[in-house]
């Protein structure tokens, strides 16, 4: 009996360890094909002209490609790269190698599941089978005690009935070998400058220098948790924005699927019998819980949570005002937890979780600039960016999304006073205000023209008057929400 040659079409699952779709075919002794496509709709523009996938995310998705090739040939199997439509491309392997079955990790929206569509009617047109995994979550849709369509509209409903009624699977250990692929051309992966973007350079500022690939998503880990024991302060630390161990920081690696939350989840047990068992370890886990949710909820909602009136359909008459959101993405809003986060973001790809709820929720609630604009800058950037977890959030800092509570503001001011209180964070990023002690550096629109000439900051030359009254804007904005919502 000939072996049957299965093709592992690779996306956003770039490891492995833990992978469905690649454990399937080592389990039926197959031959195997492993496929990334670099797809080139990805490198095009989003509807507001910002490069879909910038340098950041590229550059480490290029990292994480090369770093499964280097896994699969320690294995003694390769990595085939094309760059492409992977509808085209897949199918056109798939007949010349003359592959009986395609697996593939599926993905839960609207232009993902369109290119699964496309592809799967081409490999039916060839007589060839196809296999899909849902291989992103700690919870499989099978364990959940509802069905998707009914996920719960709220996070802590959806969390109190997994966490009751659902379990986690172990991570599925990497395979030791794997069979060598059959003669073909494997191809080149590309450089950032085939995909017309520029090599990003390292700012020294960056709290941490993210390199894509599994075996960094494992070093990271391995750090955080058994070198550094950061894991028994998480919960305390996690709303840090300065250094590099105030959260986990594996964002970027779940995202590029180079690491499987179900690994971390394993790591964390195991954690729990050798170090400690506390708040903190239970907490890292409640956000991989809240990772989970945005997926289902997507995948609930569809293509609602990609329209400007969001999950809740609501009609609210938001912006375009391109001046001040320049002044926002620049930096140059005159709040310096904002301007100082979103320079943090400008030059290194990574915002802390505090820092993006604070920015996004001065967009929307102080600037009542449509939060598209936000969520696409951010896709744009970000080196951890999710489709998932982006929308979702956006979606429920604008207050379209699924919160009950309507009209929900952060309070930069104390939020500044909250998570830093004496002005580290905004020093590090905002130099032109250095010089200002604590209290200063969080509101420089209070100092006096003697205290300006004193500490050599000008309002207005050296940093920027704030763009809007703080509470004003968040009155006239609510009145707004509230007579479209009423």
């Amino acid at each position: 009996m000939t072996k049957q040659r299965i093709l592992i079409w690779y996306r956003q699952d770039l490891r492995v360890h833990d992978l469905l779709a690649l454990d399937e075919a080592v389990q039926q002794q197959a031959e195997i094909v492993p496929v990334y496509c670099f797809d080139e709709r990805n490198f095009g523009e989003t509807s507001f002209g910002f490069p879909k996938t910038g340098s950041f995310r590229a550059q480490f998705l290029v990292e994480s490609v090369t770093d499964l090739r280097s896994s699969l040939q320690k294995l003694g199997s390769n990595l085939i790269v094309r760059r492409g439509l992977p509808e085209e491309i897949i199918p056109a392997i798939a007949q010349q190698l003359n592959v009986d079955r395609v697996h593939y990790s599926q993905e839960a929206t609207p232009e993902e599941k369109q290119v699964e569509k496309k592809l799967r009617k081409a490999l039916s047109a060839q007589k060839i089978k196809v296999n899909t995994y849902w291989d992103a979550t700690l919870y499989s849709p099978e364990d959940l005690p509802f069905e998707i369509k009914q996920t719960p509209e709220l996070y802590t409903n959806f969390r109190k009935q997994v966490e009751k009624k659902a379990k986690i699977n172990s991570a599925i250990p990497a395979p030791k070998k794997l069979p060598a692929i059959p003669e073909i051309e494997i191809g080149n992966i590309p450089r950032l400058a085939e995909l017309c973007l520029e090599t990003p350079k390292f700012d020294q500022r960056a709290v941490l220098k993210f390199k894509g690939g599994e075996t960094e998503a494992i070093k990271r880990l391995q750090d955080y948790f058994w070198q550094s024991d950061c894991l028994r302060e998480y919960k305390e630390t996690r709303n840090g924005m300065l250094g590099a161990n105030y959260s986990s920081k594996f964002s970027p690696w779940l995202a590029m699927g180079c690491i499987s939350p179900r690994y971390i989840n394993d790591q964390v047990i195991k954690y729990e019998a050798e170090r400690v068992k506390n708040n903190s370890t239970y907490w890292l886990i409640f956000e991989l819980i809240w990772r989970d949710f945005f997926r289902f909820i997507v995948a609930k909602h569809g293509n609602q949570v990609f329209k400007i009136t969001g999950m809740q359909g609501l009609e609210i008459p938001w912006k375009e005002d391109w001046q001040r959101f320049d002044l926002w993405r620049e930096g140059k809003t005159g709040y310096p937890l904002i301007d100082a986060n979103m320079r943090e973001i400008a030059a290194t790809g990574f915002m802390s979780n505090r820092g993006r709820q604070n920015v996004a929720s001065f967009l929307t609630k102080n600037l009542g600039i449509n939060w598209m604009m936000g969520a696409e800058w951010f896709e744009s950037l970000l080196v951890d960016y999710d489709v998932y977890s982006n929308w979702g959030n956006w979606n429920y800092t604008a207050g379209v999304g699924n919160d009950a509570r309507g009209f929900r503001y952060f309070n930069i001011p104390k939020q500044t006073k909250d998570y830093d209180p004496q002005g580290e964070y905004i020093k590090h990023w905002l130099p032109e205000l250095a010089s200002l002690t604590g209290d200063k550096v969080r509101e420089p629109w209070k100092l006096s023209q003697d205290e300006q000439k004193r500490y050599g900051v000008r309002l207005g030359v050296d940093y920027p008057h704030p763009v809007v009254d703080f509470f004003k804007s968040v009155k006239a904005n609510e009145k707004i929400y509230q007579s479209v919502k009423n």
